[in-house]
Order: C-alpha cells, then sequence, then structure tokens
C-alpha cells in the first residue's frame, strides 16, 4: 500500500510537508503544493481509513462542480440533483468549471476548506493534482456522466454507446450514406465514447467511412460551428450532420445557414445527441437523442449519501430515448 513516506521521497520534500498538503494545510508553498500532488496522483495515494474517519466533523453539505451550467444537461442535472439533495436534509454548494481544468481545480480546493461532506463532480479532463487530493483525503466522490481514466469511483451518467446506436439506427432508414459528424474533446469521456460508437457502428449502417466528414469541436456553439465549417471547407456535401451534444448542435445549425443560407441548409438534415426545447421549432424540426440528465442527478445524489453513511455505491448509465421529428413514424 502506497504511504505518505512514498509520496514524500517521490515528490523530493520532508514528511510533514507532504502529511500538511495531503492533510489540507494552507502552511506549503504552491511548488511544494504542486509537487506532492502530483507525486499523490501518479501513486493513486488513498489515506489510511482510521484517518479518514477522524478528518472532519458531519457539516450536512455537498459539493456539485459541474462543466459548464449554461449547457442545459447540466442545469437540469444540478436542478435535480440540489432537490434529492434537500430531501435528504442537505444543502448544495454548487460550482461552475466552465470547461476549464484550472478552473474546477479553483473550485475543488474551495469545497476542501469549506469541509463539504461529499463531492459530486463532472470531471473536465484526467486525473490532475487537485482531483487527486480529493481521493487522498478520504472525501466521497462520485462521478457525473464523465469518468476519469485509472479513477475508482461510481460514476452516474449517459448510455452514450446506446444513444449513438440510436441515430444510426435513424439516419439509416432515412437513407443517408453521406453523413458529416461533429464530436466533442476526446479529453472529455463523453466526447471519447460518442466518437467511438460512432466509428464503430458507421459502416453496418450504410454510412461513409471518409473522415473528412468528421470534426471536433469542444461541445460548445463556438466549437461546432467551426468544426462544421471546416468539414464544409473540405468540399464535402453531407445529406445529415450528427451533432455530440446540444450545444454542439447549435453552432451546426448556424454554419450550416451562414455558408449554405436558409434554403440550402434546409436540404441538410441534423440531428443531435441531446435534446433542446427550441428543436422542435426549428426548420425543419431537429431530431435527438434525449438525455436523463435529472435521473442521472438523482442516482449520483443516492450514490454519494451511500459513501457517506458507508455504504458501497454502483456506477449506472442511464438508457436515452430518441425523438423523431422527421415526420415519419418511429
Amino acid at each position: 500500500m502506497v504511504t505518505i513516506r512514498d509520496v514524500a521521497e517521490r515528490a523530493g520534500v520532508a514528511l510533514g510537508t507532504a502529511s500538511r498538503v495531503l492533510s489540507g494545510s494552507a502552511h506549503t508553498s504552491p511548488e511544494s503544493r504542486a509537487r506532492v500532488l502530483a507525486a499523490a496522483a501518479e501513486l493513486r495515494y488513498v489515506t489510511h481509513a482510521p484517518a479518514r474517519s477522524l478528518r472532519r466533523a458531519k457539516t450536512d453539505v455537498l459539493g456539485l462542480l459541474v462543466s459548464d451550467i449554461r449547457n442545459p444537461f447540466f442545469s437540469e442535472l444540478a436542478h435535480a440533483a440540489e432537490q434529492a439533495a434537500r430531501q435528504a436534509g442537505y444543502t448544495v454548494l454548487l460550482a461552475n468549471a466552465n470547461e476549464d481544468e484550472r478552473q474546477a481545480d479553483e473550485y475543488l480546493r474551495t469545497f476542501a476548506s469549506q469541509r463539504v461532506d461529499g463531492l459530486l463532480l463532472a470531471p473536465q479532463s484526467g486525473l490532475s493534482a487537485e482531483v487527486a487530493s480529493v481521493v487522498a483525503s478520504g472525501m466521497p466522490l462520485v462521478l457525473l456522466n464523465r469518468t476519469i481514466e485509472g479513477l475508482d469511483a461510481p460514476m452516474y451518467g449517459t448510455d452514450n454507446a446506446g444513444g449513438v446506436r440510436q441515430v444510426l439506427d435513424w439516419l439509416q432508414k432515412r437513407g443517408h450514406s453521406e453523413v458529416a459528424f461533429v464530436g466533442g474533446p476526446s479529453a472529455f469521456s463523453t466526447g471519447a465514447e460518442r466518437l467511438a460508437a460512432y466509428r464503430e457502428g458507421r459502416e453496418a449502417h450504410g454510412i461513409s467511412t471518409d473522415e473528412a466528414l468528421i470534426d471536433i469541436g469542444d461541445f460548445r456553439a463556438e466549437g461546432g460551428e467551426s468544426a462544421m465549417l471546416r468539414i464544409l471547407d473540405r468540399g464535402l456535401t453531407p445529406t445529415a450532420v450528427f451533432g455530440a451534444n446540444g450545444r454542439t448542435t447549435l453552432g451546426i445549425v448556424r454554419a450550416l445557414h451562414r455558408r449554405l443560407g436558409e434554403e440550402g441548409s434546409h436540404q441538410v438534415e441534423v440531428v443531435s445527441f441531446d435534446d433542446l426545447e427550441w428543436f422542435e421549432f426549428a426548420t425543419p424540426q431537429i431530431s435527438a437523442v434525449r438525455n436523463n440528465a435529472a435521473e442521472i442527478g438523482r442516482l449520483g445524489v443516492r450514490g454519494l449519501l451511500d459513501l457517506i453513511e458507508g455504504r458501497e455505491a454502483e456506477s449506472q448509465r442511464v438508457a436515452t430515448t430518441f425523438i423523431d421529428r422527421s415526420g415519419e413514424a418511429a
């Protein structure tokens, strides 16, 4: 088992320095703190169980760090999680990472200083030093909709592969073969899983495997628009476009209108992973995979409370529903 002494040796600091950093003390230099947290992450250090139980008194407060509060998926998730926590007698401190790892790390340090009883986290990338510090502190932690490679923590999220299969089935039924795909960052497990499922299933559904039809955005409207414009700039003429999340799909629609005009853009069928309220009012309407964000939020709270109360918590993927707005029977 990895010990604080192992962490201190890897970081090249005194044992007392490593202990102060891992216990959350502010009386260490930024350089030492960074080295210790990096060493803890590399060694997958977890604090000793008896020390965890003495770490702090119960506060009845949970931390909730979402990726981007402007994303309707995370707004709905946060609302459901907050309501579920209130029903269980907990207050929720909500923070927005704004899809920025440094901003996320700042909030993780704040949650540690506030001594929350547990943390619901939608991660930004991999196992950062601050996430490793949370794990090392013994704070109960569950992940929301995104995984972290190498971190064994319960995760509650969308069935990405199942949702992509629903879209592929729909595209095949609609007779599309020249399909563009605008994905999300591979640093996010949602982006990597949706792209992998699309690549794996497209040929069997009669969809072109031309990689020029694929581009990657940033799960925001601006990134989706830029990615779609890059595809069009390659001289390709897809008959349909698949956006990897709702905000990406908004960017796709903007790019099609900007480059093809209103009439031309209406000739390209758009489908989305995530269903936004305005999709049914678009011209033409946009078919979409609908996530159950509220259920994910409630499951996350339930799993976190299990951990806080000393019970085991198991990861769970929540099934999606496909909303067909093509005007044809499903």
